[in-house]
C-alpha cells in the first residue's frame, strides 16, 4: 500500500507545485504533512498539533486511520508468509 496514494486519492492530502513548491500538504492548506509527523516525533505532540490546527482535526485523524490500516495489513502479510 502506498501511504502518499492513498492520502491523495481520499483528498486528504495533495502536491500541487504552486503550493509550497509541490510538498506535500494537507489539501486546502498551506500546511505540509511533515510538518504534522514532526510534531509526533517531538516533544509537541498530537496535542499541541491539533492546538496549533485545530481546523485540521479530521484529516489528521484519517492520515492515522490509513497509516494504521497500512501496519496492521503489512503485519497480516507478514504472519501469512512466515506460517
Amino acid at each position: 500500500m502506498d501511504i502518499q496514494k492513498v492520502l491523495c486519492d481520499r483528498q486528504i492530502t495533495e502536491s500541487n507545485p504552486e503550493i509550497m513548491s509541490g510538498t506535500l500538504v494537507f489539501v486546502g492548506t498551506r500546511v505540509p504533512l511533515q510538518t504534522f509527523f514532526d510534531y509526533l516525533e517531538g516533544e509537541a505532540g498530537l496535542t499541541e498539533f491539533l492546538e496549533d490546527f485545530p481546523h485540521l482535526q479530521t484529516q489528521v485523524l484519517q492520515v492515522l486511520e490509513v497509516i494504521a490500516k497500512a501496519m496492521l495489513n503489512k503485519e497480516e502479510i507478514n504472519y501469512v508468509s512466515s506460517a
